[in-house]
């Protein structure tokens, strides 16, 4: 099973272009199922059958794991037999009669547009530090990028002159502009912050951290929690909610949904047309907090 499922994500990789996330989360829900059937005696995917899948399923819900994450599972799972079945001549499909557990939609975590404001004037900006902590924050609220694209970009996937940048991922890239503030707190960290960072050092990274290493997602995670703290937003907020912030926010004042699409890096439009609805979201978050009769 161990070549097979090598030889599925190489297969992602090369020929589906999936995204570096996806084959990740794929690797590991794969890597979790692999330990499992090898404890039962099953070594090769055509030994598997739905009643094995099954099973499976009932040890991810003892293990406590959210519906969501079962759901993701299965996601995986199908995705590997139908790729076997599909390029390597397995007959037979036992996920096909998988059924994933109900998943409660919640609504995305965003932000008003006043809290974004607040938190972006909350890095100091007479230091190198907070020079660089105002750049990226602006810059991921402006675009609407992914934290892991954010602490990626290089110096040359910054077109200054067309206000812009450059997301690479396998053979595609996706050009996403930004506005006049984010200009203006990119130059000024580039102009006086960056080479106190690094120190006489050298990096091709655009955001680096105090030692003049790339800056890590779990670094700008604990930053951005910091800044949120001081800014009194109550809100359990991540790097991704600045993602989905942008797009509520785009929507709202009238982009449309083709062009915030491109700007994600959606592949799939249906997953931009949820933030159509934040807007009742709200409105039920509202009502059912306040409403008498519940």
């Amino acid at each position: 099973m161990i070549n097979a499922i090598q030889e599925y994500l190489q297969y992602l990789h090369n020929v589906k272009k999936t995204s570096r996330n996806t084959e990740i989360s794929y690797e590991r829900d794969l890597r979790k199922a692999e330990v499992y059937f090898k404890e039962q005696k099953i070594t090769e995917p055509s030994q598997i059958t739905s009643t094995n899948l099954n099973s499976y399923m009932l040890y991810l819900e003892r293990e406590k794991l959210s519906p969501a994450t079962v759901s993701r599972s299965i996601a995986a799972l199908r995705s590997f037999f139908q790729y076997l079945v599909k390029e390597q001549g397995l007959r037979d499909d036992p996920t096909e009669t998988l059924r994933p557990p109900r998943v409660e939609k919640k609504a995305p975590a965003i932000l008003t547009v006043e809290e974004v404001d607040l938190l972006l004037r909350q890095p100091e900006e007479d230091t190198p530090k907070g020079m660089r902590d105002r750049a990226m924050l602006e810059l991921l609220y402006a675009t609407g990028i992914r934290v892991s694209e954010l602490t990626g970009l290089k110096l040359a996937d910054l077109n200054w002159q067309m206000g812009y940048i450059t997301c690479r991922e396998h053979d595609r890239d996706r050009m996403v502009p930004f506005g006049e503030m984010t200009r203006k707190a990119l130059s000024r960290y580039l102009r006086e912050g960056r080479e106190k960072l690094l120190k006489g050092r050298e990096s091709a990274y655009l955001f680096t951290n105090c030692s003049g290493n790339p800056m890590s997602r779990q670094g700008f995670w604990k930053i951005l929690k910091g800044y949120a703290s001081a800014a009194g937003i109550t809100a359990d907020i991540t790097p991704h909610t600045l993602r989905h912030s942008f797009a509520a926010h785009m929507l709202q004042n009238g982009a449309d949904l083709k062009s915030v699409q491109e700007m994600l890096g959606h592949s799939d439009i249906s997953t931009t047309q949820m933030y159509l609805n934040m807007g009742i979201y709200r409105i039920r978050e509202v009502y059912s907090r306040s409403h008498p009769r519940k």
